[in-house]
């Protein structure tokens, strides 16, 4: 989050133990992200679409093969990647 003081200087605040990337890493860290989440969803689509078995924390399964479903039983930290999730609700 980022606010603007009078002097029109950013002031930059995060989360304790946050990082800020910029640039090309931060680029390449977005496309890593989708990629991953691609990788995740793509098997399970199409006529030949497998399904996947989630086991969350409790130990519950859930077996689907349905990407929307999938993207929403994990759980992703990444913010490129959790819109790629809500996107995809």
């Amino acid at each position: 989050m980022a606010m603007q003081t009078q002097g029109g200087v950013p002031v930059i605040i995060l989360k304790e133990g946050a990082s800020q990337t910029k640039g090309r890493e931060a680029q390449r860290n977005n496309i890593m992200a989708a990629k991953l989440i691609a990788e995740i969803a793509k098997t399970s689509l199409g006529p030949r679409g497998m399904d996947k078995m989630l086991v969350d924390t409790l130990g519950d399964v859930t077996i689907t093969n349905d990407g929307a479903t999938i993207l929403k039983e994990i759980d992703v930290q990444h913010p490129a990647a959790k819109m790629m999730v809500e996107i995809a609700k």
